[in-house]
């Protein structure tokens, strides 16, 4: 069984209060003994050594005096860790960390199965996580964080400082990696204090004291800059907004509690970097691989819907309507549930579906139509209204005036349901901007997708799109790419200062430099007038 303390400046802090970890396979079997047990565990009910063999981690849940003594431990860190090279922070952290996820990848994938993430998402989640810290992704981090000029005999510098003290608060849906995505605000010189959720505390709390801290104690930095704890979110939360060392901190979670959030930061004078709901868009132009846009727009099935990254609508041009749908329903076939260590098993559960079922309700007494899908089933994908999992499914909305009506196309739905709004007929430059339009109009702003082969089509559609952190032409929704944000976002996505998310960028601010051997400051206030002048004629 795996057991984790508070990870607080460099050591561990033990509690009298867990927060137990049920293997997921176990769920599926028997939700409610399996929460039963739960419960009972974390109430010292029942003792630890009469657990079932569902019981595979445990996590000790921080009181509020350990919650302070991370974000001071972060706080006295910073101080010291800022000033190592950036060589160190970046570079050499940056390999370490790569060299260790990929040392450890099968028993990451482990964990995050025995949490529930179906193994080949797990395997996807690893994959990302290499890319967050792959060489060329390490460059560019570096080339942001400091750039050198020689203007005369001044050396100018434009660079990028740490905010100081950052608290990441991920989602319970990707905690491992969103945790790990949080460690790049440590290469910018932050303190860091992670807070492992109560939902799903293992991946955390195994990635942040088996991958990271290590790494960190290797390259010498100070006992502190690394601090992870349990325990529920609003105390931990409120914690944080009044802690004065605090300066920036991490939400995840839905747009309307997002944007309160938010608010608050900003009266208590935090900086909020929000990741919130999706509701992504691709739009399929009439010369577009239909086979490749199919397999594609099943991403939006993968995890039930259950990722903020996966399609939500689709923009389809009339003319490839009809071959796209028979595609996509071929694929769709091939989405199936079962359980998470399967290699080919795409959906999870849903434990409370009726949302899914009012939005579906929604979306046929606004006119769309069911192409497939629409029921609960059961593990073994048979239909049953008390059914753990959710069919994936298609519906298709005629004309894009009505399509901002239908609740599954104005909001991210977060269940295996997916919207195709077919374009109405007309010419294709008029209908080209009403795609863009109707992209540029979503409130939402995560990612945005493109499938054409018309360079001029891609040229318009990708120089006017302004929406979203992410925009990909041709290529999967939610694959990694070097360089390239994994998250991040404009709108209900991202907040007021929404956009593209680099935590290490985020979490620090431009500050200007110069060093000069010794400048006359009168020839600095005035000299430039005065060479204006004897240029003149």
């Amino acid at each position: 069984m795996y057991t984790y303390h508070s990870y607080v400046g460099g050591r561990q802090v033990e509690s009298e209060e867990w927060v137990y970890v049920l293997d997921a396979d176990c769920l599926l079997e028997d939700v409610f003994s399996s929460l039963t047990l739960k419960r009972k565990l974390e109430k010292g009910r029942i003792s630890p050594d009469d657990r079932s063999a569902a019981v595979v981690g445990r996590v000790a849940k921080a009181d509020s005096d350990t919650v302070e003594m991370a974000v001071d431990a972060a706080s006295q860190a910073t101080v010291a860790w800022s000033t190592f090279p950036l060589e160190t922070r970046i570079e050499e952290l940056g390999r370490l960390l790569r060299t260790r996820i990929m040392e450890r990848a099968e028993e990451i994938v482990a964990v995050l199965v025995l949490e529930g993430h179906p193994l080949a998402l797990a395997q996807w989640q690893v994959s990302g996580m290499l890319e967050v810290f792959s060489p060329e992704t390490l460059g560019f981090y570096k080339s942001q964080m400091c750039q050198e000029f020689q203007s005369g005999a001044r050396r100018l510098l434009v660079r990028r400082q740490p905010d100081g003290v950052v608290c990441l608060n991920p989602p319970q849906n990707a905690p491992l990696s969103s945790a790990l995505l949080g460690v790049a605000s440590v290469m910018g010189g932050n303190g860091l204090v992670v807070r492992a959720p109560r939902s799903a505390p293992l991946g955390v709390m195994y990635a942040m004291q088996e991958i990271v801290a290590p790494a960190l104690e290797e390259i010498g930095a100070p006992a502190g800059v690394l601090n992870v704890v349990c325990g529920n979110p609003a105390p931990m939360l409120n914690s944080w907004l009044r802690h004065p060392a605090v300066d920036d901190i991490f939400y995840f979670g839905s747009s309307e509690g997002g944007l309160k959030f938010e608010a608050r930061c900003v009266a208590e004078r935090k900086k909020p970097i929000l990741e919130l709901a999706g509701n992504d868009t691709v739009t399929v132009w009439k010369d577009a691989d239909v086979g490749l846009v199919a397999e594609a727009l099943t991403e939006s099935f993968y995890g039930s819907g259950q990722l903020c990254m996966v399609p939500n609508q689709v923009l389809v041009h009339p003319d490839v309507f009809e071959p796209l749908l028979e595609s996509l329903l071929r694929e769709v076939g091939r989405i199936r549930p079962g359980h998470p260590w399967e290699p080919d098993v795409l959906l999870t559960p849903v434990l409370r579906n009726e949302k899914f079922f009012r939005c579906l309700e929604d979306a046929r007494a606004k006119g769309a139509e069911v192409a497939c899908g629409g029921h609960a089933i059961r593990l073994d994908g048979t239909p049953d209204p008390t059914g753990i999992f959710l069919e994936p499914t298609v519906v298709i909305v005629r004309g894009l005036d009505r399509a901002r009506q239908v609740d599954a196309v104005r909001h991210e739905t977060f269940f295996p349901l997916l919207p195709l709004v077919v374009g109405d007929q007309a010419a294709d430059a008029e209908l080209l901007d009403s795609f863009i339009g109707f992209v540029n109009s979503n409130e939402y702003g995560l990612r945005n997708s493109l499938w054409a082969q018309d360079p001029d089509v891609i040229e318009r559609f990708t120089a006017r799109t302004t929406t979203g952190g992410l925009l990909k032409v041709n290529d999967s929704h939610i694959g990694f790419l070097p360089y390239l944000p994994t998250h991040g976002g404009t709108g209900l996505t991202g907040g007021s200062f929404g956009e593209a998310n680099y935590p290490i960028l985020r979490t620090s601010h431009i500050q200007g430099v110069s060093i000069s051997p010794g400048s006359r400051p009168r020839n600095a206030v005035f000299g430039a007038w005065q060479e204006l002048v004897n240029q003149r004629p």
